[in-house]
């Protein structure tokens, strides 16, 4: 999903107004938590699984699928929304309502917001995302990416930044409970709080369309992969001497290697 930004100063107030109302992020006991190698390519295949191209060491997969046998390999979790479709795999009052009783809907996707605005609300969610957390870890993945951590920018002031902040710390103690590294996926506005949500390294979506990437790159010590859907984002992202081997252009469907409208390139020789 991408980024919007928020107020420097506002953003800040949401996160004080967070502390002391959610559990802080404990330490992994697991000496298996790795991050992600630097400076290694990638590739994004959430539309399905396929052999991974040449040169490709990190590889990002849904939860559902199995890891990429001798790639660093990274979970896909949609942590913040409801996949299309799924609603009735939420409690109700878990899914965001507006004043008027109507769902507040990504439109973008299709999906409906999680109602994360209480410390109840945000635990029984993250138990419900920790349990396919977990599974990511049972199966043999390496860090989980939890998406839609935006959400609020899109819940019309319904939920606010310290919401989702203090909801991804709960999922963060949880990837780190089970030996995983756990990503920020996109919004920038909120990089410099990566350490106290206990956030490991980040994936970002079109950093270098919207020059962002030396925010995450400053934020969490040069562990970004970037992924792109333009041509002028990826020459943009390329730009960036320190994030040049980790950035992949695919096209907006992520379909399979071998499939209609299957795009990936990236980052020319130097």
């Amino acid at each position: 999903m991408f980024s919007l930004r928020l107020p420097g100063l506002l953003t800040a107030l949401f996160l004080l107004a967070a502390c002391g109302t959610d559990p802080a992020p404990t330490a992994s006991s697991d000496a298996t938590r790795r991050l992600p190698p630097l400076h290694q390519g990638v590739d994004y295949q959430l539309g399905g699984s396929y052999p991974s191209p040449a040169g490709a060491r990190i590889v990002v997969r849904d939860h559902t699928a199995k890891p990429a046998a001798g790639h660093y390999n990274v979970c896909y979790v949609n942590a913040f929304q409801a996949q299309p479709g799924r609603t009735a795999d939420w409690p109700d009052d878990l899914l965001l309502r507006d004043a008027r009783g109507k769902d507040v809907i990504d439109r973008d996707w299709d999906e409906q917001l999680l109602d994360l605005r209480t410390p109840e609300r945000r635990k029984r969610a993250a138990a419900r995302v920790g349990e396919l957390i977990a599974g990511c870890a049972r199966h043999g993945f390496q860090a989980v990416e939890p998406d839609n951590y935006d959400s609020y920018t899109r819940s019309h002031g319904l939920l606010k930044a310290a919401d989702a902040s203090a909801y991804l710390t709960l999922l963060a103690r949880t990837a780190h409970r089970h030996g995983l590294a756990i990503a920020q996926k996109n919004t920038a506005e909120l990089a410099s709080a990566r350490e106290k949500v206990g956030l490991d390294f980040a994936v970002t979506e079109e950093c270098g369309a919207y020059e962002e990437c030396g925010t995450y790159l400053r934020a969490f010590d040069g562990h970004v992969v970037d992924i792109e859907y333009t041509r002028k984002g990826l020459r943009g992202a390329c730009a960036v001497p320190e994030l040049r081997p980790a950035v992949v252009l695919r096209d907006l469907d992520l379909v399979p290697r071998g499939e209609k409208g299957y795009v990936r390139a990236v980052c020319p020789a130097s």
